[in-house]
């Protein structure tokens, strides 16, 4: 059931969803009921114990998307091994945080959908369902070209997720001291004895 990551071919991926199926989130709950008997969902069940990775990885190897729905937790990674295994994403979350995004638009590679859309019946699965052989085939060829910039690697090169992370804390060191030095502005002016607000006595010279 493999599919090989180097060779891209709609009708080649025999799995058109995959949803891994885990604890967390009533929208998952609810989801797993509006999808659990539509023939183009695939569900991935286990743990770490039952090689429930191995399972997932599989599944995502041969799917054409990716369901990452809002209570994932960080640790379990489904997005970015959605994105290595060249699965289009789709994120159901209002309001999701992303790496880099104030430098990569995911919108090129991955689908949103809101939690109060994806809940509603039939919804989510004739969304998917309505992407056409071409504009999965867009999105397909961007995962390729940016999945090294999630990729950790020892040592690190250039591109890689360490350096996209330093890159990430530079472009916020400005901000942050910005902040920093407004806050201080004031910081070596005298205490003032005086409490609360006082009228300000009006300029001899202002008529």
């Amino acid at each position: 059931m493999r599919v090989s990551l180097h060779v891209c071919s709609f009708d080649s991926y025999v799995l058109l969803i995959l949803f891994c199926y885990g604890q967390g989130g009533l929208a998952r709950q609810e989801l797993f009921y509006l999808l659990k008997d539509e023939k183009d969902v695939h569900f991935s069940f286990g743990s770490v114990q039952k090689g429930g990775i191995q399972k997932a990885t599989e599944g995502m190897r041969s799917s054409k998307f990716c369901l990452n729905i809002a209570g994932d937790t960080p640790s379990s990674n489904r997005l970015f091994d959605a994105i290595a295994s060249h699965c289009v994403p789709v994120i159901i979350s209002d309001a999701i945080e992303l790496p880099y995004e104030d430098v990569l638009d995911y919108s090129e590679f991955c689908i949103f959908v809101r939690t109060s859309d994806a809940i509603k019946e039939n919804y989510l699965i004739n969304f998917i369902r309505s992407i056409d052989k071409d504009e999965w085939t867009r999105m397909w060829n961007k995962l390729k070209e940016i999945e090294h910039l999630f990729k950790f690697q020892f040592p690190s090169k250039e591109g890689d997720a360490v350096q996209m992370i330093w890159q990430a804390v530079a472009r916020k060191v400005p901000a942050i001291r910005f902040k920093l030095n407004r806050f201080t502005r004031f910081s070596r002016s005298p205490p003032s004895a005086d409490k609360g607000l006082k009228s300000i006595p009006i300029p001899k010279n202002f008529w």
